[in-house]
């Protein structure tokens, strides 16, 4: 699923980050359209998650220009980045083990969140329909009063998510989602990411190509901090310099 041709909601153009003279990223350029799922892979060291680092503002560039709709990221820091509408899931879930589900999904509501707002909290109807809503979309309904820390791997990596749709991002950065997971869990999470995109933008990093086939969207590939080749999966998987440096075959 991608969003309408010419309306990105990011842009890189000629990024590049350099740490004691290497460059993790080098000339990286990258548009994607809102509402669009885009895969990103590439071998160890590629510079996927410092690209990722870039997007989020905990890592300034080099050089380049980095842009979410008209907001240039590289004068924001990583709070303002994320109240732009920025959310993040890293591989390992963090969220509060004895809690609930729901409690997790509560903690995570878009809300004011000073001294004054937190002592005043109480929980609206309508975020309680907010909270069951987002349960429903990630597929924990039935897990909502059970506590984090006793879930699945998959439906942890799940309620993660649902904590980041909880924030109403309009572009989602998730970083090897499937890493761990069963085949029904790997399943279900392609399917959650295919929902979720087109009403946001989506981009994953991953390193299960089949996991990426089953997400049927554009592939870029990164090698050495720039990007090697784009396209649908089977192009990616057919272009000799992917399979030089990635495949192996």
């Amino acid at each position: 699923m991608s969003g309408g041709a010419g309306n990105p909601i990011l842009y890189l153009d000629g990024v590049s980050v350099v740490f004691d003279g290497f460059k993790a990223l080098n000339d990286l350029s990258l548009i994607v359209e809102a509402g669009e799922l885009r895969a990103i892979i590439g071998p160890n060291g590629a510079g996927k998650t410092t690209m990722m680092d870039v997007i989020t503002g905990k890592t300034r560039p080099t050089a380049g220009t980095v842009r979410f709709r008209e907001h240039d990221l590289t004068r924001l820091d990583e709070a303002a980045i994320a109240t732009l509408g920025i959310g993040r899931k890293f591989q390992k879930p963090t969220m509060f083990d004895a809690l609930t589900a729901f409690e997790n999904l509560e903690l995570a509501c878009k809300a004011p969140r000073g001294p004054l707002a937190c002592l005043r909290w109480v929980l609206s109807p309508a975020t309680r329909r907010r909270i069951e809503g987002v349960a429903e979309e990630i597929g924990l309904t039935s897990r909502l009063g059970d506590r984090a820390g006793v879930l699945s791997h998959g439906q942890r990596q799940w309620l993660e998510i649902g904590m980041l749709l909880m924030q109403d991002p309009e572009l989602l950065l998730v970083d090897e989602p499937v890493a761990g997971m069963t085949d029904q869990e790997t399943e279900h999470t392609a399917d959650l990411l295919r929902r979720i995109a087109g009403e946001r933008s989506v981009v994953v990093v991953e390193h299960d190509l089949e996991f990426v086939r089953a997400l049927g969207c554009k592939v870029t590939v990164l090698c050495e901090g720039a990007m090697l080749s784009e396209g649908s999966i089977d192009h990616v998987q057919n272009d000799p310099r992917v399979i030089e440096v990635y495949l192996g075959r």
